[in-house]
């Protein structure tokens, strides 16, 4: 068992998506909330097909991601 500390970001990829996500959404003004979700699908979108940056948000929190061997 490993006793972890009450709030630790750096242990969580999660947190490096939202980094990503709020950099992207940095500039934007939007007027409505129709507007807001779909900017932040879009750039969601675009994070999930580079997967060099979800590579770097495991391995920032010391995780990687093995694929299963095929057989």
């Amino acid at each position: 068992m490993v006793q972890l500390p009450a709030y630790a970001p750096e242990l969580n990829p999660v947190e490096g998506v939202w980094s990503l996500l709020r950099r992207a959404l940095a500039n934007f003004a939007v007027a409505d909330l129709p507007g807001l979700v779909r900017i932040v699908k879009h750039k969601l979108k675009k994070i999930q097909y580079r997967p060099h940056l979800l590579t770097g948000c495991l391995a920032q929190a010391g995780l990687t991601l093995d694929t299963p061997a095929k057989t």
